[in-house]
């Protein structure tokens, strides 16, 4: 009988024991499945400006989409063009912010992307670049340019390289075929360049050329209209997810919050709107991998 009860009681015990490990269990299951749901997605951003300067112009939209979508969000920027393509290519970042040029080199790299939209400035979502002289300059036509020195922005840019670069080629100009060339850095570099005489002509995206044509420059030729910068989500989010980011894009023009995120991107920045693949397809024609 003593034994029995002896039995009785270590077997008490040892459910004692099971149920307040698997009581353990639980809360700690509860407690890291928490944090992993509060952990911040990563909105990645190229370098196109310093890295301060681009988290501050990006920390308005991340508060925006996350308030919107009840998760937060933190600004990651690489440390250069070609490793955020390869960071978003390999799921590094759960939203990324990609150049045209650099959009078109990631799907050439890694496939199809999930495209959440692009910007809209001033209610087009495509923009244009300017190829420019100073005023007084006697060039008058792109193909004048052979023998003269000229200025693109940055190697990896759109509208500052790779577009001008095609238009100069279109016109019978080849980059042998000039003096010299260099790379300013940006386009308020390649503009200011032009305008000291640093350069005979220079590319620039339109904004910029607008800014500071009353110095004393003109258009010698217009690029064809690119699709503007766009949004992509990492492959492995979920379908729910994508679709509240997409929407909270769609509708960032309709509230004051959306709105400021947009004025700290860029100031003429109207909306983000749909977009599709074939939309970087003229871009594609321009390129050499």
């Amino acid at each position: 009988m003593t034994i029995n009860k002896n039995m009785m009681n270590i077997q008490g015990s040892s459910r004692c024991w099971f149920q307040s490990m698997l009581a353990v269990i639980v809360v700690l299951g509860g407690i890291v499945g928490q944090a992993i749901a509060k952990e911040p997605l990563v909105l990645g951003v190229h370098p196109y400006l310093e890295s301060k300067e681009v988290q501050k112009r990006f920390s308005p939209l991340a508060k925006y989409l996350g308030d919107a979508i009840g998760r937060s969000i933190r600004v990651e920027v690489s440390s250069g063009y070609d490793t955020h393509i390869k960071a978003v290519g390999k799921g590094h970042y759960d939203i990324a912010y990609l150049g045209p040029l650099s959009y078109v080199k990631l799907t050439h790299s890694f496939g199809n992307q999930v495209i959440l939209g692009r910007l809209e400035i001033i209610g087009k979502p495509t923009f244009q670049g300017k190829i420019i002289v100073r005023i007084d300059s006697p060039i008058r036509k792109v193909s004048d340019l052979k023998g003269k020195h000229f200025a693109f922005g940055n190697r990896s840019s759109t509208m500052s390289y790779l577009v001008p670069k095609h238009v100069l080629s279109e016109a019978g100009v080849e980059l042998k075929d000039l003096a010299k060339m260099h790379f300013a850095g940006s386009h308020t570099k390649v503009a200011q360049t032009v305008l000291d005489g640093g350069a005979d002509a220079g590319a620039v995206k339109e904004e910029v050329y607008y800014k500071n044509h009353t110095k004393g420059l003109k258009v010698l030729a217009s690029t064809p209209p690119i699709s503007e910068h766009v949004f992509t989500a990492s492959k492995t989010m979920q379908p729910t997810m994508i679709n509240a980011i997409r929407n909270a894009f769609y509708g960032m023009h309709k509230t004051p919050e959306g709105k400021t995120a947009m004025r700290s991107i860029k100031a003429t920045m109207t909306g983000v709107v749909p977009a599709a693949d074939s939309d970087y397809d003229n871009l594609r024609v321009m390129w050499t991998p």
